[in-house]
């Protein structure tokens, strides 16, 4: 009867640690109990090769280290309604965390952001913040100054085309670091610079390198979502550098390098933050110490000795010798922009609407 009673005892006692246990997860517990699932939106497709294509590896190593569910939407309009809608239909499929990647992703998610406190949303690229909406990105103008050098070095006709998508600061600081990368090794060397007012359109981008290369280039670099730049450059017997992703296997014949993104690594950590009730909306714009940028490992047709000085560079960067935009610095007119000795600031550089001395192409004004 005494062993009875005492299983009866501890099955009792059992059960209402079991019953305490379910009952602080339903009354809301901490951020660690509770389920994430993460939506991402996507400007392109997921086979772009470039942007879109380095954010999904991103979402994939997420969901590999910390067993997280995630969707994506690929392809949305940078349209503040098409946002929404979007936004909604992944909260609605029991997302609680979005990430947009896109800059004009930027009015439709603060405004989901507003309607939905209870959701994180981070935004890549922009600058309007809530308590509940991030922003990040990365300083690839480091990676940019690296690919310069490699450019500035292979450049037989001192020019070197540079295909670029909107002039936007986030466009034209990765220009500029490019070029004054290019010109510490070949200070003859012309950026010309092309606009098509596009993320993501193969022919569009293939047809401004295409020009660029009829125009006496000799070397073609991007900021564009796909590998289009890299072929038109292969097609005519020249050289490129690649953006956002490895492009190597799509231009074999031309790419000599690429300035990439790495989001694995930041994800996790958001994610991780958010899971034990740490994530705060913050702006974050990480650079070669975090990991978040690189270079990808040159190939054979980069100049002799060009990987010696793009050691070098990348370990002045990372030690903090070379900051990259330190006066004296010119614009394109000539006019001094930047006093000698002078260290241009983080806002300085976000904000950047000029071209540096050695770039050749208007900044269209609104």
């Amino acid at each position: 009867m005494k062993n009875m009673f005492r299983k009866f005892f501890v099955l009792a006692v059992a059960l209402m640690f079991v019953l305490t246990g379910c009952g602080s997860k339903t009354t809301g517990g901490n951020s660690s109990e509770k389920k994430i699932k993460v939506g991402f939106l996507y400007v392109g497709p997921v086979g772009d090769g470039g942007f879109t294509y380095a954010h999904d590896q991103g979402r994939i190593y997420l969901e590999n280290e910390l067993k997280v569910e995630t969707i994506s939407k690929e392809s949305v309009k940078e349209d503040k309604a098409e946002v929404e809608k979007e936004i909604e239909l992944m909260i609605d499929q029991g997302c609680n965390v979005i990430i947009g990647t896109s800059f004009g992703f930027q009015e439709g998610m603060l405004s989901e952001a507003k309607k939905h406190p209870e959701v994180k949303f981070m935004h890549c690229s922009g600058y309007e913040t809530a308590e509940n909406m991030g922003q990040y990105f990365g300083k690839i103008e480091q990676m940019r100054y690296l690919t310069g050098i490699v450019a500035g070095m292979k450049t037989k006709s001192n020019i070197i085309g540079y295909v670029g998508a909107f002039p936007i600061p986030e466009v034209i600081r990765g220009i500029n670091a490019f070029t004054l990368g290019a010109k510490s090794v070949n200070p003859n060397v012309k950026v010309k610079v092309v606009w098509t007012n596009t993320w993501y359109d193969p022919a569009k981008e293939k047809d401004a390198a295409i020009a660029l290369l009829d125009a006496g280039a000799d070397v073609i670099a991007q900021h564009q979502d796909t590998a289009g730049p890299q072929q038109a450059a292969e097609s005519r017997g020249a050289f490129s550098i690649g953006y956002n992703s490895d492009m190597s296997k799509a231009a074999p014949k031309a790419n000599m390098t690429s300035a990439v993104w790495n989001w694995g690594p930041y994800y996790v950590k958001q994610i991780k933050a958010i899971m034990d009730g740490t994530w705060k909306a913050e702006k974050y714009w990480g650079g070669i110490e975090d990991n978040v940028v690189d270079i990808a490992p040159l190939t054979n047709l980069a100049p002799e000795g060009a990987k010696e000085k793009v050691e070098a560079a990348k370990e002045d960067i990372k030690s903090g010798k070379n900051k990259i935009f330190v006066g004296p610095l010119q614009d394109q007119t000539g006019a001094l922009k930047v006093e000698a000795g002078k260290i241009m600031t983080d806002d300085e550089i976000w904000n950047m609407d000029w071209f540096v001395e050695g770039v050749e192409g208007n900044i269209p004004k609104n």
